[in-house]
């Protein structure tokens, strides 16, 4: 009798296995699979019958064997379970994804348990792997991680250019500036303006002119290196922080766009109106307190390019 009620165990043991939704592999110690349950079957499309006798790593050929090796027999040598999470390592075995978020991951995400089987005389003479289909977790994680990303994104750009908002700016500049006390690297200051925007706003209304500062803007963004910080400082006012740029870099840049932004033509009803800009740049001194005074460089320079007629650079004073 107590024989009968271990082999109906048994029965009901090897169907649960056969019918959770996890993977189940049980091995030897020379890694040959010895046990291969229904979830395994079918994500992998191989029956029990056929990866019998042969190793794990000959049926997944993209297991990184010396890695997963070295798990194994760290936890057979303790006697503990060994663990692998997406988040580290996405998954141990390539398996496609059916989860119904058709088009967000083409392969299914894996949590892997590693746990050492042992024998009746106390022998860790197998090792059963775990394997969960994690996918919907990893990807919701992801999704709200590229959410919260892009939303961090937002608060620090302005709405209209997609430029840094001013607050955000300043910040970056005041860290530049305590970077070049630091280290005395060379760093400008590019500070521009619309010529006559009040124009455009007047005869052409606002949304013309919304359209005049996103054209302006996007060369702004063509034209600035990713290590440069171009921000909207004002309503029609930009500014550009060059950093490792000594001021004849810093002309040479404020002429590019300058003539850049001459070039561009915005089509207006069947009028093509023209955009010019003035410009001002400083550097960085060493004697300068703070880094509210390299603005205020800058800035007097743009005004001295309006007072010479507008559409030029100047160089600030002592420059």
């Amino acid at each position: 009798m107590p024989a009968q009620f271990d082999i109906t165990e048994l029965h009901w043991l090897l169907d649960v296995v056969q019918s959770i939704d996890v993977g189940v592999v049980v091995m030897d110690r020379e890694y040959q699979i010895e046990v291969w349950n229904s979830f395994m079957e079918n994500h992998s499309g191989r029956g029990a019958d056929e990866v019998a006798g042969h190793t794990l790593f000959e049926v997944f050929p993209e297991i990184e064997r010396n890695w997963f090796s070295r798990k194994v027999e760290t936890a057979v040598m303790l006697g503990t379970r060994a663990f692998t999470i997406w988040e580290q390592r996405p998954n141990l075995v390539h398996f496609k994804s059916y989860q119904p978020i058709t088009g967000l991951a083409d392969e299914m995400y894996q949590n892997v348990t590693i746990l050492p089987l042992r024998s009746t005389n106390g022998v860790s003479d197998h090792v059963c792997l775990i394997i969960y289909d994690v996918t919907n977790v990893a990807v919701n994680k992801r999704q709200l991680e590229s959410a919260n990303t892009q939303l961090q994104e937002l608060a620090l750009r302005d709405g209209l250019t997609g430029l840094l908002n001013r607050r955000y700016w300043e910040q970056c500049l005041e860290r530049e500036f305590s970077r070049h006390m630091r280290y005395e690297s060379p760093t400008s200051l590019l500070m521009f303006d619309i010529d006559h925007f009040k124009k455009f706003n007047d005869t052409y209304g606002h949304q013309l002119g919304d359209e005049v500062i996103r054209e302006v803007s996007r060369i702004t963004r063509l034209l600035a290196r990713e290590t440069d910080y171009a921000g909207r400082y004002g309503g029609e006012e930009f500014a550009v922080l060059l950093p490792d740029t000594a001021i004849n870099g810093a002309f040479q840049f404020a002429e590019r766009l300058r003539t850049a932004i001459e070039a561009l033509q915005i089509d207006h009803a069947g009028q093509v109106l023209q955009v010019t800009v003035s410009l001002g740049v400083a550097s960085m001194k060493d004697n300068m307190p703070n880094h509210t005074l390299l603005i205020e460089a800058a800035d007097k320079a743009l005004y001295q390019s309006k007072e010479n007629g507008r559409n030029c650079t100047t160089v600030a004073e002592n420059d």
